[in-house]
């Protein structure tokens, strides 16, 4: 059986985040995607445009001083331009560090991701971790 094209979209996805290769993330997203960062510390909220986006992915690099890693453990997609991507994510700042159960529903319109929504395990620590 053959991978359903928004999985696979999906694991580019993951693949290109996982090598900081940016320029191949944003060629899998619309120029207007939105990636929404739950919680209350100073990397939550809208990140809209490509560029936003991008930079919202530079920055988890930044701030961990390039440990943040995301360990892809399982794609789900309805064959209706949505897809449920859940991961391990780990990463040092300071003297502080994190492994947590994240999960992201993506929207995707013409073989593009176009809207991003974040869950965490533990809001709390992830606020903690990033403020």
């Amino acid at each position: 059986m053959s991978e359903h094209p928004d999985c696979a979209l999906i694991r580019r996805g993951y693949e290109a985040f996982g090598k900081g290769d940016m320029d191949t993330l944003g060629t899998l997203m619309t120029a207007d995607v939105i990636h929404h960062m739950p919680g209350s510390s100073p990397l939550a909220g809208h990140h809209k445009g490509r560029e936003a986006v991008l930079d919202l992915y530079r920055r988890l690099g930044e701030e961990t001083n390039g440990t943040f890693r995301v360990r892809l453990e399982r794609v789900l997609v309805d064959g209706r331009g949505h897809a449920m991507a859940f991961h391990m994510a780990q990463g040092d700042r300071g003297d502080r560090g994190i492994e947590i159960h994240e999960g992201l529903f993506f929207t995707i319109v013409g073989g593009k991701i176009t809207d991003i929504d974040q869950c965490t395990q533990d809001i709390d620590e992830s606020d903690a971790f990033w403020s």
